[in-house]
């Protein structure tokens, strides 16, 4: 594996040239069915993800989004929301340097949770099958972080899509608001919040809450990001503890 930290991620986008694209047939498969496994077999960021040895291609957005706006620093406490099968959290316990790989460098943390099951990573503590809007699980982060509080909060977790972009927009928005309130609680003032949402109608109700709370918002799509996606992320910087 390459060391994160230090590689710069803009040479990802070399990884198409590892696949050349050709027609996939899988047999018993429906046409929807052939048409989403075709574009993983054809996806760089797939390909990348495994050579690489990343739990899914979702790294690469977190990868690209840190190398352009310098969000995770050796020393700094993560949060990682929605955090299963555990991707972005490799890229956290990277350039924290939780798991001590540079012992030149300051020492971070890196705890995720998720309502499902997170196989064990070195250098990260995982809550599974924990839900991140409970108060019960915010009080067992808070004894886990040091001195109580995070850095950065960062959340790629989305509901289960039901097929109605309306109803599954206003669902992920709802997600991402309660991350306000983990911020009030467990957040540092100063700190940092990365959030996936999906763009429509409500879209200004997350962004009025995220400005109300953090100095600085702004809205990334990584080129990892898939072109046909809704998905985009809104960064928020400084944040202004009440």
């Amino acid at each position: 594996m390459w060391n994160c930290l230090y590689l710069p991620v803009c040479r990802i986008h070399t990884t198409g040239q590892l696949l050349k694209k050709a027609p996939v047939r899988f047999k018993g498969k429906s046409g929807a069915e052939q048409r989403w496994l075709e574009r993983q077999v054809n996806d760089p960021f797939v390909k990348a993800a495994h050579l690489q040895h990343f739990r899914c291609r979702s790294a690469f957005k977190l990868l690209e989004i840190d190398e352009k706006h310098r969000l995770l620093k050796p020393g700094l406490s993560v949060i990682d929301c929605g955090a299963a099968p555990g991707a972005w959290s490799q890229v956290a316990v990277q350039r924290v340097n939780s798991a001590g790989e540079r012992p030149d460098l300051a020492r971070g943390y890196v705890f995720g949770v998720d309502l499902l099951h997170i196989a064990p990573l070195q250098g990260a503590h995982f809550l599974s099958n924990c839900d991140i809007t409970s108060p019960a699980t915010h009080a067992e982060l808070q004894k886990l972080l040091p001195e109580a509080y995070a850095d950065i909060i960062l959340s790629d977790m989305a509901p289960n899509a039901t097929g109605v972009r309306e109803l599954d927009h206003e669902r992920l928005v709802s997600m991402c608001l309660s991350l306000l309130d983990l911020a009030e609680r467990l957040l540092r003032p100063g700190g940092s919040l990365l959030c996936k949402y999906w763009d429509g109608a409500l879209t200004h109700k997350l962004r009025d809450g995220l400005n109300r709370a953090f100095q600085d918002v702004k809205t990334v799509k990584p080129k990892a990001s898939r072109k046909e996606s809704a998905e985009l992320y809104f960064l928020a910087r400084t944040f202004r503890k009440t």
